[in-house]
């Protein structure tokens, strides 16, 4: 009997290799190389996507003048957060890759949306890959969720799944997860990277062909990135990650790809006894209620896609016990933080070279915009000189390497923001003064870092 070839496959792009070697000759990433058996060539009619012509098979070049585009109709879910991430609903033939912890609710916010669609009468399937039908009903019991007219199968072969979905033609279907099926095509194992692409690939090609709307559940790595290939994301329509603490009881998504609407919008969950339920006021679980003002806070104002939100820095500056100062950072960018500790010794003269730096973004949200930066040096130099920030202030502006504060997008929508929940004065960019007075908040509008230190010295 011969002797069965093995290949090395890539996880982060795919590419494949006839040895081990310790960098990919794809994408050059280290120790991405697994090995998978090599796929044997099988017939046309064994595969499904022979079935299948082409998406473009017909075509022909057109002028794109002559090319009238049309606004996609969407179909809302129900769930108001899960709607704001997807840009306002479901597309027809679009299709969301969500990824997530395990446990961190992903099968919970799926369930809760295909029993809405089905409450209205719209057909739905839930494809579960991982869960027996017996587990799924008891989940939808836990959560009390109406179950009438919500299809469901229990199934891993790619085949069986796509004549499933032939028959039943539903509006939207479930496929939890892609991890977990495999086609007859490949003989490699389910989860593996030709088995993954191979699924996805065909059910993307499915979702374009009729209309269906299909919702991937992706499993993810151990520093939190989407498992399998990289080409996972860019076949989607649409990448959403699930994101918290599974020991708090919020949960927040992302959108970070989206073909259909806006990236990095984001959806807040509050994880209760009947399942997530979308948080109105988000900004409340990313400030800390103090009795007084404490030393080492300062509360920004952060744009999450369309939505302002209101997040507390804290940062600690405490002596360095041993030679080599400590900078760490939760929720922020560790890089980032080096660099405006240089800015500030630089162009301010507060140094922090002898001292543990210590900064977190309260409520567990990432932020990632560089408009945090007036912020971070507020809370920093306030903990250092351990002098309280006022209450009611809030800041936001990014700061550049020669000191300067430069504007941030979407100026006026913070500041309405932090107007409408009780904030009274604002450190912003000079850039970003509005025209017209703000009713019931005080704009201190700065250039220089300089400018910034030498406000606290007045309070």
């Amino acid at each position: 009997m011969a002797k069965q070839k093995s290949i090395y496959s890539c996880t982060e792009c795919g590419a494949a290799a006839p040895k081990w070697q310790g960098q990919c000759p794809g994408c050059g990433q280290w120790n991405t190389l697994v090995e998978t058996a090599a796929e044997v060539d099988t017939s046309g009619s064994k595969r499904f996507g022979a079935s299948f012509t082409p998406l473009a098979a017909s075509s022909t070049p057109q002028d794109l003048a002559a090319i009238k585009p049309r606004d996609e109709p969407r179909l809302a879910t129900g769930v108001e957060e899960f709607d704001r991430v997807l840009g306002g609903g479901l597309v027809a033939g679009g299709v969301v890759l969500i990824g997530g912890d395990p446990g961190i609710g992903k099968s919970t916010l799926l369930l809760q949306a295909l029993s809405r669609l089905a409450e209205i009468g719209q057909p739905v399937l839930y494809v579960s890959g991982e869960e027996s039908g017996e587990q799924i009903a008891l989940r939808a019991t836990r959560l009390q969720v109406p179950t009438a007219g919500l299809r469901l199968l229990a199934e891993i072969n790619l085949e069986k799944i796509i004549g499933n979905l032939q028959d039943e033609k539903p509006l939207v279907a479930v496929i939890d997860s892609i991890q977990t099926l495999w086609s007859d095509a490949l003989q490699s194992a389910p989860g593996s990277v030709a088995q993954v692409r191979e699924c996805a690939a065909q059910l993307t090609r499915f979702a374009k062909q009729t209309g269906t709307c299909i919702i991937l559940v992706g499993h993810v790595t151990k520093e939190g990135a989407l498992a399998g290939p990289r080409v996972l994301e860019h076949i989607v329509d649409t990448v959403l990650y699930f994101e918290g603490d599974t020991h708090s009881s919020f949960r927040l998504v992302r959108a970070v790809k989206n073909r259909f609407g806006a990236v990095n919008e984001l959806g807040v969950f509050a994880m209760t006894d009947k399942g997530l339920k979308g948080v109105s006021n988000p900004s409340a679980l990313f400030l800390s209620q103090h009795a007084q003002d404490v030393a080492g806070s300062c509360v920004l104002v952060t744009q999450e896609g369309t939505r302002p939100l209101l997040v507390e820095i804290q940062a600690l500056v405490d002596s360095a016990m041993g030679g080599n100062p400590r900078r760490l950072t939760v929720g922020l960018d560790p890089q980032r933080l080096a660099m405006l500790l240089a800015v500030l010794h630089r162009h301010a003269g507060v140094m922090c070279g002898d001292q543990d730096v210590f900064v977190n973004a309260v409520g567990g949200v990432r932020i990632q915009e560089p408009a945090a930066d007036l912020a971070v040096l507020l809370a920093i130099v306030s903990s250092l000189r351990n002098k309280p920030l006022p209450g009611k202030w809030v800041a936001f502006g990014e700061i550049g390497l020669a000191g300067e504060i430069r504007p941030a997008p979407r100026g006026q929508e913070r500041l309405k923001e932090a107007a409408k929940l009780g904030f009274t004065h604002a450190l912003i960019p000079k850039a970003n003064a509005p025209r017209q007075t703000i009713k019931g908040i005080e704009i201190v509008a700065l250039e220089r870092v300089e400018q910034a230190i030498e406000q606290m010295r007045n309070w």
